[in-house]
Formats: C-alpha cells, sequence, structure tokens
C-alpha cells in the first residue's frame, strides 16, 4: 500500500471522531500522476453530499503532462466517491449534525484502486492546538534526553 496525497494538517487542526474509506473516481492520467508522485494537495479539502452522492472537493491533483492535458482540466475538480449505501446514509447523518466535518486524511492505492481515507472531525480551539504544540515539545525533548543517555 503507497499513500499518495496526505493531509498533514488534518490531526493538528481536527480531532478526529471516525474514520471511513471510499474509492474514488478519476480519470487515467490522474492515477498516472499520483503515481508518479508529481504532487498534489489535500490541503483545504472536504467531503460534501449532494444528491445522496459523495463529493471530494478542493482536492489538487496535477496533470500527468501538462502540455498533453485537455485544455479544460481543472486540476481542483469535484471528484466523486465510492461508498456502500449503508455508510453514504450515515455520513449523510453525520453532515447534518452541527460542528462536524468530513475531511480526507489520505489517498494512497489497495491493490489496483485508489482510495481515499475520510475522517469524521469537530475542529480544535486555539488552546487545544497549543497544548498539542506544547506535548510535541515535551515529548522531543524527553526522546533527545534518551538519546543522549
Amino acid at each position: 500500500m503507497t499513500t499518495f496525497l496526505k493531509n498533514k494538517k488534518a490531526t493538528f487542526n481536527y480531532e478526529v471522531l471516525d474514520k471511513f474509506e471510499a474509492g474514488i473516481v478519476l480519470h487515467g492520467f490522474e492515477v498516472k500522476s499520483l503515481k508518479t508522485a508529481r504532487g498534489g494537495s489535500l490541503d483545504g479539502s472536504h467531503v460534501s453530499i449532494r444528491g445522496g452522492e459523495a463529493f471530494l472537493l478542493g482536492a489538487h491533483i496535477p496533470p500527468y503532462q501538462p502540455g498533453n492535458t485537455q485544455k479544460d482540466y481543472d486540476s481542483r475538480r469535484p471528484r466523486k466517491l465510492l461508498l456502500k449505501a449503508k455508510e453514504l446514509n450515515e455520513l449523510i447523518g453525520i453532515a447534518k449534525t452541527k460542528g462536524l466535518t468530513l475531511i480526507p486524511l489520505s489517498m494512497y492505492n489497495a491493490g489496483r484502486n485508489v482510495k481515499v481515507s475520510l475522517a469524521v472531525v469537530r475542529g480544535k480551539k486555539k488552546y487545544d492546538k497549543r497544548e498539542a504544540i506544547k506535548k510535541r515539545d515535551v515529548e522531543r525533548d524527553i526522546a533527545r534526553e534518551y538519546k543522549v543517555r
């Protein structure tokens, strides 16, 4: 299993409550672009549910060959997520809850398929973020002390 894209700030900015796995509908050249590690980003992207279907919005996947791509290609286009009906109904219920958001954590391959790891999250307050930074710094200092000894 190879991770193509990762949302590095997700665990810092949000409190993860639940995780899901979904397939994603991509063009062939987008898959090639992911597999050759041409960049891309999940920063600022989120999942929206419209008409009983889930879509990934705001994810950036650059074209594989920029000079050989369709003229109307949008690297941040909405991409359909493939979920089972039971999971989709659960996500619809979660999306209606105030204060909860659906965001992608990572994009990876599972065999021949490209999958997206989704999370139900709640935003952290500023003091929670400061606490996380403080905890991380203390753990780093302790690890340094053990390494020196």
